[in-house]
């Protein structure tokens, strides 16, 4: 089993001092995920380094995703756990990583533009994109023109179906509609569940279809289903209003952060206190700019990451990313600093040389992912693997929010 490499304290003392020491402006126009403006390490936006000052020798890694516009939040978080993870890598020595992070703005001809613009440059290896749409478009692209790819965060099916050189570290969306059912009725959460879901947006309709369809079948009572357009919806009085008189005791919300925040303060207003259940979009609340935390006491949600947890690699993380961006990394920053670590392991076991083609890169990295004897520990996963599908298999956990922190259930 290949296992990530762990720094002692003292390195990782000596890389907190040497991205502070080497930070620059980020260069994007929208904030961070936590509404700080604090200086990025080296590998930024629109710009090409190993952590050394030396591009050459390097696997170039172009990324795509939303560092500005609604889904910024997203984009910039994953953009930043990867650049922590590179910052780790080349300190280690030998194989270089370089990051070219290219905004989307979450539109899928944007990201096809930025995808078009890292080609030009000389990318190698394709990291995304961030959210669903503009990384189908975009994996299209790749499987047409052999680059292996892998996104830490679009989480639908189409992103990898019928392309063999497309990974997810994320959950897809089925096993997170799926888990979350069973794990509502064995654990005797909600005798009438109402779901509230965006219809408008893949990641959560294909969370929602997924839980309708098991809860169907496992006999967990829905008594209503409530939808919205898209995530810039202000007003979900109508939706809790319905949920409240249909009795229901529990609300599923397979949604982001920004409309749940809104709705767990409209419940509170109208008086209505059920259990509110989301998946892993809704992590990143607990530190959203203005946001009351006490109004997600209580709350519950799958996440693969707990910022809070005390093992050793987890803590680590947390003080580099706290120390480069003020800020707690959520399960997105996470997921994209497990996804530089999962394209080293590979590279390193497949032997992988910057002067390779990508299309040599992308055939070798397809074995390596695939291969029984293959599997990464890490943040967001223990022996994590990939099936020949693209989706990766590792444990969902449950979190809970108590006195403002993440509690495993």
């Amino acid at each position: 089993m290949k296992k990530f490499r762990v720094l002692s304290l003292v390195m990782a003392s000596a890389l907190c001092l040497s991205m502070l020491a080497g930070c620059g402006s980020d260069g994007s126009t929208g904030g961070d995920t936590t509404g700080n403006n604090s200086p990025a390490p080296s590998a930024s936006t629109g710009t090409e380094t190993n952590g050394t000052g030396d591009t050459t020798g390097t696997i170039k890694i172009g990324g795509i995703g939303p560092l500005t516009g609604s889904a910024a939040v997203y984009g910039l978080a994953t953009k930043q756990g990867a650049e922590v993870a590179i910052e780790e890598i080349n300190a280690l020595g030998g194989l270089q990583f370089s990051l070219d992070f290219q905004d989307d703005e979450g539109d899928t001809e944007k990201a096809v533009n930025a995808y078009n613009k890292l080609i030009g440059d000389g990318t190698q290896i394709i990291y995304g994109c961030t959210t669903t749409n503009p990384c189908v478009a975009v994996a299209a692209e790749t499987y047409s023109a052999r680059y292996f790819q892998l996104t830490p965060s679009a989480s639908s099916t189409d992103v990898t179906e019928g392309k063999d050189n497309v990974f997810q570290v994320c959950f897809t969306d089925p096993n997170q509609g799926k888990t979350a059912a069973n794990y509502i009725k064995d654990n005797n959460l909600g005798t009438k569940v109402a779901v509230i879901y965006n219809n408008g947006d893949a990641y959560s309709t294909g969370i929602y279809t997924a839980f309708q369809s098991t809860a169907d079948e496992i006999g967990l009572e829905v008594v209503t289903v409530q939808t919205f357009p898209d995530d810039n919806n202000t007003d979900f009085n109508v939706q809790l209003t319905a949920a409240k008189d249909a009795g229901a005791d529990l609300v599923f919300m397979p949604i982001y952060y920004t409309p749940a925040s809104l709705i767990l303060s409209q419940a509170k207003s109208m008086g209505y206190a059920p259990t509110f259940f989301g998946c892993d979009g809704m992590d990143g609340i607990l530190d959203l700019e203005g946001f009351d935390t006490s109004l997600a006491e209580g709350l519950m949600l799958m996440t693969p990451f707990n910022a809070w947890a005390t093992d050793d690699r987890t803590v680590q993380f947390v003080e580099e990313y706290e120390s480069a961006y003020g800020g707690l990394p959520n399960q997105f920053a996470a997921d994209g600093y497990d996804c530089m670590y999962a394209i080293y392991e590979a590279c390193q076991a497949a032997g992988i040389t910057a002067d390779m083609s990508a299309q040599d890169i992308c055939e070798a990295l397809i074995a390596q992912f695939t291969s029984d004897d293959f599997s990464v520990d890490g943040l967001t996963g223990t022996g994590m693997t990939w099936s020949t599908n693209g989706e990766v298999s590792k444990a969902p956990v449950v979190v809970k929010v108590e006195g403002g922190v993440y509690v495993t259930q």
